[in-house]
């Protein structure tokens, strides 16, 4: 067999292994997709009629709000999701799994790329989830094309690739899970500090570069316009932009680390 040829055989073991784990210990996963699920019934049934109001500066729609944030608690879902791939990579790492690969006659990228293509599964299984409930309070896409849905999936599997990578170099340098989580809490924040709730221009002045100058703003406000047929403007380009340049960044952050000697 070629060495491509090995490598896809190696990953497709590895991923069949972390889907098996995902499969078979379901609570992380779980609990990680109520977070997006409770705060979508949150922000919609408790908040949304004063939120919408003061978004649109007029009297109360909660179906507007729900159009609104549906868009950023996707990518928040992603976020969220990835988590519990920094705390399974820092399993493997310290429960000895790693060491016991390294002797075996396996593609050393592959373990890696098992858990990366494992995780952006489960994204793309949370985000249909979250999007489900989204349509069964009220979400609808107005006016969207065909190409503009393919875009819109392609946005968020390609930003769920870019934060996996990254949530794989925070398991590879933590020292146990609970660390892991705590390194990747991040991917839950930053959406949090975005637009996903509320527009950048409606918030304090000192505060708005934070929101502005993520990866989580750009992407949600990309989904909207493909969604939603608002602006998108320059925001599709920084999104891709972002999202490769994670992709990138984790990729060489993660193999380098695992490249190193295992603890």
């Amino acid at each position: 067999m070629s060495s491509l040829a090995l490598a896809a055989r190696d990953t497709t073991t590895m991923l069949r292994r972390n889907l098996l784990h995902a499969r078979r210990y379901p609570s992380l996963t779980l609990n990680l997709l109520l977070t997006p699920v409770m705060l979508l019934l949150l922000f919609v049934y408790i908040f949304g009629d004063v939120m919408s109001a003061g978004i649109g500066g007029a009297g109360a729609d909660r179906s507007a709000y729900i159009a609104y944030i549906v868009p950023g608690l996707l990518l928040l879902t992603i976020g969220s999701t990835v988590v519990g791939t920094a705390v399974s990579v820092s399993n493997d790492m310290t429960e000895g799994i790693i060491a016991r690969f390294r002797t075996m006659a396996i593609h050393r990228s592959s373990v890696l790329v098992g858990h990366v293509v494992g995780s952006v599964l489960q994204s793309v299984l949370s985000v249909v989830v979250v999007g489900a409930v989204g349509v069964a309070i009220g979400f609808r896409s107005t006016d969207a094309t065909v190409l503009e849905w393919l875009a819109a999936f392609g946005l968020l599997v390609l930003f769920s690739a870019a934060l996996t990578w990254v949530a794989v170099g925070m398991g590879l340098i933590s020292p146990n899970a609970e660390a892991a989580s705590n390194n990747a809490l991040p991917m839950v924040l930053l959406p949090m500090l975005s637009s996903a709730f509320i527009p950048v221009e409606t918030m304090p002045g000192w505060f708005r570069p934070i929101a502005e100058y993520q990866p989580f703003t750009p992407a949600i406000e990309t989904l909207r316009g493909l969604l939603l047929g608002t602006e998108i403007g320059h925001n599709g380009w920084l999104a891709v932009g972002w999202s490769l340049g994670l992709v990138v960044v984790g990729y060489f952050w993660a193999t380098a680390k695992f490249a190193q000697d295992p603890r």
